[in-house]
């Protein structure tokens, strides 16, 4: 098989499987998007709403070491209700949909991957 074979037979099998899921229908989400992905975005920017409370409850248990189960429940619990009622803001949810959306279709047009942070 010749390299125009190969690639227009791979064209066409790319295209057979996006039409049973169209790429461009937001949607139209995988379970792993709705269920795993999107969640995952949205834990990382509870984080970074959080992040003084985060930064506290990290500072204690690098202060504390073995006694940090006792001596950082209040940070503890200060930073999980804080997670929490990030996470769970209604705007959160469409707002990383969309965001994962774009970086979607970036990848399926450009080939472009997601930068990952430091």
């Amino acid at each position: 098989m010749a390299d125009g074979d190969s690639e227009s037979a791979r064209r066409l099998l790319w295209e057979k499987r996006n039409k049973l899921r169209a790429p461009d229908d937001p949607d139209n989400l995988r379970k792993v998007e709705k269920e795993v992905i999107i969640p995952k975005m949205m834990r990382e920017k509870s984080k970074v709403n959080c992040h003084t409370e985060v930064d506290a409850f990290t500072e204690c248990c690098k202060a504390s070491s073995v006694a940090m189960v006792w001596k950082c429940r209040k940070e503890n619990s200060e930073m999980k209700e804080c997670l929490v009622n990030s996470f769970r803001q209604p705007h959160l949810y469409p707002e990383c949909k969309a965001e994962y959306l774009a970086q979607r279709e970036r990848f399926q047009l450009f080939g472009e991957r997601k930068q990952k942070t430091q």
